[in-house]
């Protein structure tokens, strides 16, 4: 893929990322690090818990979410940070094996108006598994550089 600027992006135009498969082992690791609750990271009692096995933090799943939308190229070039999401949810859980995929839609352009070497570009994001279900949405906030004239 060419790379891409602030002014090659259109309202409604979809990039899609390659998958990547979460393994029990890498569930259990984030977990220890980051999320910690008995569901991310034991077993035993998330057998006996609200979602009957252990799952994925949506934390980790967002991570994989930016990583796979990265690795696709399509803001690497103009990226200039974020100021964040909006409208985040996990809509089911993510377990051990699952495949995920990113699909990215965009919402709304805006130039900047007072830096004009950059503008804000609002992305819809549906993350599926492997059987095309949704497992997380959300809008991201990405600021990039334009082209320089």
């Amino acid at each position: 893929m060419q790379e891409l600027y602030f002014d090659d992006f259109e309202t409604g135009q979809q990039f899609h990322s390659k998958g990547a498969t979460l393994s029990e082992t890498q569930i259990l690791d984030f977990a220890l690090l980051y999320d910690p609750q008995p569901f991310h990271l034991d077993k035993e009692a998330a057998a006996e818990g609200p979602f009957n096995g252990l799952i994925a933090s949506g934390f980790q799943t967002l991570s994989l979410a930016f990583r796979l939308f990265y690795q696709a190229n399509v803001i690497n070039a103009c990226s200039m940070g974020s100021p964040g999401f909006d409208e985040l949810r996990w809509l089911r859980p993510v377990r051990p094996g699952d495949t995920l995929r990113v699909a990215g839609k965009v919402k709304e352009m805006r130039p900047s108006r007072s830096k004009p070497d950059r503008g804000t570009l609002l992305m819809d994001y549906t993350v599926t598994n492997q059987d095309g279900q949704p497992v997380m949405t959300f809008t991201a906030i990405h600021i990039l550089a334009r082209k320089a004239s």
